[in-house]
């Protein structure tokens, strides 16, 4: 087929509305777009015939982990190339996934003239796809199922990943510091928010690899009780745990959050956890962990929002993720998390939005994958590799332009007449003293 490349600029623009902002690599080996920048390559017809079956952000991921399309060049700032003109959209142009749209057919007769002559076959989804889900959001049987998929994919895998502090949430940047010095950071914030003292019982939700609960009991003298869905989560923190000497103060469990009885306890981490509960179940969530804390107890909610939007369903996150990475996995903006934690009887006492940390974060991740990725394959799968550079890289950039956000919210249980224990001088949280 002569010049796909400069086909598919024309037809990218009568679909957008704008041409591509970045050049284009075709099959053929045309080329077409601007000279300097990244390269988006189409390495393959099968990709437009993907999104001929699924137009939109899911047809392109699936082309992506195919490797079917890729990047030539700085992945990152193919993304911020490609967001005005695909995700923030003021004013929507036709867009891909009006391809069923009578004012479009030229563009589809075009779409489907480049795809070759196969183009009515669907195209199987490439591997690590979630498979179909049954029954209603978030039952227990069926958030075990989608734990499972993200996170038991192997220990090697997230150990390349994550670096030695096995932390799979947003860092606390310093300058100049490691991202090891960063999460360690961030657990002692957490810790000192909490104002965790010698023997208190701390219940840490979705506890992952045991890092928050290995901090609070070997640096703060604390009781912890994780719970995670993760069977390969919860041994390998049981392992580290086991090579801390630090048994006797740390219990992990494979338990549902819901299914937790032996409270009261004095504080509750909740770090990274929240975006899997969803809003059908967050007033249970939050009516679960006001019932588990004493009075006085505190809770830290560290957790992604994304921008206000006028339809719930927009909260679900995009397809992308939810079919590869995070399935059933929903983004709630941050006051109406606040008004649920409120309802539940919390009394909200400081927001910190940590938003450019985890972009930073992200990239430290992004990082430790390319160092070595025969070894990330070799670890997990070339799909399953592709697929966390994509979601990690793309994340980065939704950070870094205000697209989500992510915030700890500090909440306590007043005791009887309305007391909170708090300090006057909320932030300075060395100085939390009595509750």
């Amino acid at each position: 087929m002569a010049d796909a490349a400069s086909r598919l600029t024309a037809l990218a623009e009568e679909l957008l509305g704008a041409p591509p902002p970045i050049r284009i690599r075709a099959w053929d080996e045309s080329e077409s777009g601007p000279a300097d920048g990244p390269v988006l390559v189409i390495g393959h017809p099968r990709a437009l015939r993907r999104l001929l079956w699924k137009p939109g952000e899911l047809g392109l991921a699936r082309g992506w982990v195919a490797g079917e399309i890729d990047v030539e060049g700085d992945l990152y700032e193919a993304l911020e190339a490609l967001a005005g003109l695909i995700w923030e959209r003021s004013e929507p142009g036709p867009g891909l996934r009006s391809l069923g749209d009578p004012r479009l057919r030229s563009a589809v007769r075009e779409l489907l003239a480049l795809a070759g002559p196969r183009f009515w076959l669907p195209v199987p989804p490439p591997a690590e796809e979630v498979a179909a889900r049954r029954g209603p959001l978030h039952t227990k049987a069926r958030d075990r199922q989608a734990i499972s998929h993200h996170y038991d994919v192997g220990n090697a895998f997230y150990e390349q990943v994550l670096g030695p502090s096995m932390v799979y949430s947003c860092a606390y940047w310093r300058d100049g510091g490691s991202l090891e010095d960063a999460q360690r950071d961030k657990l002692d914030l957490v810790c000192r928010k909490l104002a965790l003292r010698e023997g208190d019982r701390l219940l840490d939700v979705g506890c992952g690899w045991g890092s928050m609960a290995i901090h609070a009991a070997r640096e703060y003298g604390a009781q912890v009780t994780g719970v995670t869905l993760s069977r390969e989560q919860a041994a390998y923190a049981r392992k580290r745990i086991a090579e801390e000497g630090l048994t006797d103060r740390i219990e992990v469990r494979v338990q549902d959050y819901r299914d937790v009885k032996d409270g009261p306890f004095d504080a509750i981490s909740s770090i990274g956890m929240a975006e899997h509960v969803g809003s059908v179940r967050y007033r249970e969530y939050a009516d679960v962990l006001y019932g588990l804390l004493k009075p006085g107890g505190r809770l830290l909610n560290h957790q992604i929002a994304r921008r206000p939007e006028q339809d719930e369903a927009a909260y679900r996150v995009d397809d992308f993720i939810d079919a590869y990475v995070f399935p059933d996995g929903e983004l709630a903006p941050l006051g109406r998390t606040l008004s649920i934690l409120e309802e539940a009887g919390f009394e909200a006492r400081d927001v910190e939005s940590l938003r450019e940390h985890y972009a930073r974060t992200l990239r430290a991740w992004v990082a430790n994958l390319e160092s070595d990725r025969r070894r990330a394959v070799r670890h997990s799968s070339p799909g399953r590799a592709r697929i966390w550079r994509l979601y990690m890289a793309a994340s980065a950039v939704a950070f870094e332009r205000n697209r989500i956000g992510v915030n700890q919210i500090l909440a306590v249980k007043s005791r009887d007449g309305g007391g909170s224990g708090m300090p006057l001088r909320a932030r300075n949280w060395n100085d939390a003293d009595g509750r």
